[in-house]
């Protein structure tokens, strides 16, 4: 296969890209490039970065240095092209309040001149879920259903890349699944997926993932090719006191970090000393501090450990 059919494999592409807002470095050299018909995840917490990437890469807004391509289109020169052939949906519920279901979508096909009809295969397993309620006012819409709306606006004109801005902040859990059970299917269609979210337990749900943090990429891989590359031990810890259970680890010379997850701590150690050395001494040290009902054991890690650990360096 030669280089110019490799570049025609690539759906959206961005080289040292750099914005800034006034003092504020969002996006630092930031580079990436993403296969036709992958589900691509840029994950990392609130102002790391996501949004001004993707409101660059849709050309909302103009880059400081650097370059890139959407669907084989420059997002400066080539930026008309580009909007015919993207959906995006925002972080925020952006669709009119005060317009219907049913006219919000016929609002947007008409925008990019196509019909509900002429494209209602490609929304109409997600639409089906909102149709009963099409002549409600999108304001009055619960979560799950503004979500499910807002992908069939992004979608109405059939776009071969999708760009979906933390789509499922704010949703119950079960929305969350549907939803990504959606973009399972719309991948199937052969669209290209580019989406956000602070929640790293969706990485799984990836082809593969970019970990950002204050404007840079940590990392970008499969979710199983990070995990792959965490290069400590992993113990995960608890005790009655966790507060001072967090303090007195951090002392402990064996440490080489810790971080509270949920109910538990997760200490990163040496990957040279055997896993039942490590626990031993911890456990001795840690009653010795006055610790009551506390235990030790050695875990798998996660993206979330891995985001830590790379954030760290």
């Amino acid at each position: 296969m030669n280089e110019n059919q490799n570049r025609n494999d690539i759906a959206v592409s961005c080289t040292n890209i750099r914005k800034h807002y006034k003092d504020v470095q969002a996006l630092k050299s930031v580079s990436m490039e993403v296969p036709r018909g992958e589900i691509f995840g840029i994950i990392g917490p609130d102002g790391s970065g996501k949004t001004s990437l993707f409101r660059i890469l849709t050309t909302l807004i103009l880059a400081d240095e650097g370059t890139a391509n959407v669907d084989g289109f420059d997002v400066v020169k080539d930026y008309e092209e580009i909007r015919k052939r993207v959906g995006y949906m925002p972080g925020r519920f952006s669709l009119y309040q005060d317009l219907t279901v049913e006219e919000n979508l016929n609002f947007f096909a008409t925008v990019f001149n196509t019909t509900i009809a002429e494209n209602y295969d490609l929304v109409k397993d997600i639409y089906a879920q909102i149709e009963p309620f099409k002549d409600r006012r999108a304001g009055k819409l619960s979560g799950g259903m503004k979500q499910k709306l807002a992908l069939s606006c992004a979608l109405i004109h059939r776009p071969s890349v999708l760009f979906l801005d933390e789509p499922t902040t704010g949703v119950d859990p079960v929305s969350r699944k549907e939803f990504w059970g959606m973009l399972k299917k719309l991948k199937m269609q052969g669209i290209t997926i580019i989406v956000s979210t602070p929640y790293m337990d969706e990485a799984s749900l990836c082809d593969r993932i970019a970990l950002i943090q204050n404007g840079e990429f940590l990392t970008i891989d499969t979710p199983r090719g990070i995990v792959a590359g965490y290069p400590n031990k992993l113990l995960a810890a608890e005790a009655d006191n966790m507060q001072q259970l967090l303090a007195d680890l951090r002392k402990n010379a064996v440490s080489k970090s810790c971080f509270a997850f949920g109910d538990k701590i997760h200490i990163s150690v040496s990957d040279d000393i055997e896993s039942r050395l490590i626990v031993s001494g911890l456990t001795e040290y840690l009653v010795d501090k006055g610790h009551k009902n506390l235990l030790i054991h050695e875990i798998v890690p996660e993206i979330e450990d891995c985001f830590m650990q790379l954030s760290q360096k």
